[in-house]
């Protein structure tokens, strides 16, 4: 979570020791030019030295140089999560409009080519694209990260199992990349799929514990496929680094409050799932070949299709399932103190996720750079007009968390 000391260590303690679900988000903007809409470098602006000189470690380039980065500390809440996200929003967008430019939040964009993107200067890109070939030069692709705090491995692995069984749910919310190089792909998330063409991608199989896991790794390292967890990209891991369980499915909300609803209800699965876990009791694991099926319904059609409900075995319209899922947490939500941000689940529903309102702009106006132009004004949304007051409220890393996140980059070639 963009550099900063977690504050907690890991457990390998009482397994009924609740878990803190803390908050942290990771979000990756579209950088645009304000008169085509088009992605536009930022590699030659100093965008990112300057943003790091107000925002520290919460941001950071990615692979190609038209995409920031940002990333919020550890949030205690969701509201507080909410205020990171529009802090950071406000101030990244700030620095843009000073440098001539604009920000933009979706999972790809409408109509952008690959291949006019410039790399960032970077030697671990470099290794990326050696090792991926034309896999990461055409990975132009923008997503969510949501890490939710749970100290004990034994417990991320428990929990993981369970939630993989609510990752389409999630993604079907948070769709938001219907187009690719100026067409209609008729997917909803056609992000998932390029991001699928990765290998140790999609969604993770079960396992029995934290150590069977581990052995995965070890396994993976010790046969020159990975040289450190960081490449096991799966739609939900545990983070090697900090203790969360970190929820990759999503694609990026255009709005603030799209992307604090969805990390509520992340966060407010993992509780209610820890919840039965104290009364041993748990919720039925499924197969990842099963749990494939809905990721498809959910990456094809979104909100408007059918998802099967396994349990039934049947299917339901996914809109159904999702107020479902938002019963079946009901019970954790107010003492997570969630009820305002992920009330907003409900609006998406009725109003349609990202991905309904880009084509519906598309197809009211005919117009694909209208649908660009449609994603940074619902990007800006809500965000503060003067950034200065917030400017002291940025903290810079203490000197630990700055060289374990050093140490964390000089052996990572994440593409994500």
């Amino acid at each position: 979570m963009a550099g900063e000391d977690p504050g907690i260590m890991f457990s390998s303690g009482d397994p009924y020791e609740r878990p803190s679900f803390t908050l942290g988000i990771e979000e990756e903007y579209m950088v645009l030019d304000p008169e085509t809409y088009d992605l536009r470098s930022h590699v030659n602006l100093e965008l990112i030295s300057k943003g790091r000189v107000l925002l520290h470690e919460h941001i950071k380039p990615e692979m190609h140089g038209s995409m920031l980065e940002i990333g919020t500390g550890i949030c205690k809440n969701t509201a507080e999560a909410k205020f990171e996200v529009t802090k950071l929003r406000s101030i990244v967008s700030h620095l843009a409009k000073q440098n001539g430019l604009l920000i933009g939040a979706a999972s790809t964009h409408p109509f952008a080519h690959w291949e006019d993107q410039d790399i960032y200067p970077d030697d671990r890109y470099q290794i990326i694209l050696e090792d991926m070939q034309l896999l990461a030069r055409s990975l132009l692709i923008f997503g969510m990260h949501v890490h939710v705090g749970i100290e004990n491995r034994e417990i991320q692995i428990q929990l993981m199992n369970e939630m993989r069984y609510f990752m389409p749910h999630i993604l079907a919310i948070s769709t938001n990349s219907p187009f690719w190089e100026g067409s209609d792909t008729g997917l909803k998330s056609f992000r998932s799929k390029i991001f699928e063409r990765f290998p140790r991608t999609a969604l993770p199989d079960l396992f029995t514990d934290w150590s069977e896991y581990q052995h995965y790794v070890d396994l993976l390292v010790k046969t020159g496929s990975i040289d450190n967890a960081k490449k096991i990209w799966w739609d939900i891991r545990p983070h090697p680094f900090f203790p969360t369980l970190e929820v990759r499915i999503c694609d990026l909300p255009m709005r603030v409050e799209e992307t604090v609803a969805i990390a509520a209800l992340c966060q407010a699965v993992a509780a209610k799932l820890y919840s039965l876990y104290q009364k041993n009791l748990s919720f039925r694991q499924y197969r990842r070949s099963l749990l494939m099926e809905n990721k498809w319904r959910a990456v094809r059609y979104g909100l408007d299709g059918k998802l099967i409900d396994w349990g039934r075995q049947r299917e339901m319209p996914a809109r159904d399932l999702i107020k479902e899922l938002l019963e079946f947490v009901d019970d954790v939500v107010d003492d997570l103190g969630s009820r305002n941000e992920i009330a907003y689940v409900e609006r998406i529903l009725e109003e349609g996720s990202g991905a309904d309102r880009q084509l519906k702009v598309f197809k009211e106006t005919g117009d694909i750079r209208e649908v660009a132009k449609y994603i940074q004004q619902e990007t800006t949304a809500g965000l503060f007009d003067d950034v200065t007051p917030y400017l002291d409220t940025i903290k810079k890393p203490s000197s630990d968390a700055i060289e374990e996140k050093m140490t964390s980059l000089r052996s990572e070639t994440d593409p994500s």
